[in-house]
């Protein structure tokens, strides 16, 4: 098959095209780097002349509803419009568990996308994930007062990116399934326990102090509302054993 991944440069993103590649199918990467621009829409058509299926991994940093929502409607729309054109028969969306409970922020633009992929006339499959254990990394590198690193309250069940890039690359593979099970980690861990053994493990010694931040995102997160139901996946090792392997 050949299965194309928008923002397949990210973190999940390179990921799944590994994961695909390794199964025997040929990756397309849809990024920039290769000439295609998912919000203005150049470089699609081309791109996905021959495809078979499309996960669509593409993300942005940002914490704003409005930009993600702008963002994730438009890409997302331009990924749909085009792989219709070119007779793709299979879309697969990377969402996030808990974005109906969390509707805020960064999480908004990725209810407003699932609702672009449950209208699209390509076949389609959501597949919702928890938060990656690499996203320790991102808050350590971003949670940030000045110089003064700072590790966000949040209860988190995290999953190894890895896993999640392994799933999309299978889904793809298949027929459109829609809303499938959700894919989490094995257990629930603590964000700020999770930022200050991430930042001892690079070495850093500094203060790194636990805060609850007071967006409406990490407020729900510290509520376990971004935590899995009962029948989710339960995939990988626990992120203490994933950080000391990596």
């Amino acid at each position: 098959m050949k299965i194309a991944v928008a923002g397949g440069t990210g973190v999940v993103g390179a990921l799944t095209v590994g994961a695909v590649r390794a199964a025997g199918h040929e990756a397309v990467v849809l990024s920039r780097s290769q000439g295609v621009d998912l919000l203005s829409g150049r470089g699609l058509d081309d791109a996905l002349t021959g495809v078979d299926s499309v996960i669509d991994a593409a993300n942005i940093s940002t914490l704003k509803a409005d930009a993600a929502v702008e963002f994730f409607t438009t890409a997302t729309g331009n990924l749909i419009s085009a792989a219709s054109h070119a007779g793709v028969g299979h879309l697969v969306l990377l969402s996030i568990v808990g974005i109906d409970r969390v509707p805020h922020d960064y999480y908004a633009g990725k209810v407003a996308q699932e609702s672009v992929v449950e209208a699209s006339p390509v076949p389609w499959t959501i597949q919702r994930a928890t938060q990656f254990h690499e996203f320790a990394a991102q808050m350590f590198a971003r949670a940030k007062a000045g110089p003064l690193h700072l590790a966000p309250r949040a209860r988190i069940q995290p999953i190894a990116a890895r896993e999640v890039g392994g799933r999309l690359a299978a889904l793809a593979a298949g027929r459109a399934q829609g809303r499938v099970v959700d894919i989490a980690g094995p257990q629930e861990e603590a964000l700020d326990a999770m930022v200050k053994a991430y930042a001892r493990s690079e070495g850093y010694r500094g203060w790194v102090p636990s805060v609850s931040l007071p967006t409406p995102q990490m407020k729900g997160m510290r509520a376990g509302l971004a935590l899995p139901a009962r029948d989710a996946d339960r995939l990988g090792a626990p992120f203490t054993e994933w950080l000391a392997s990596r």
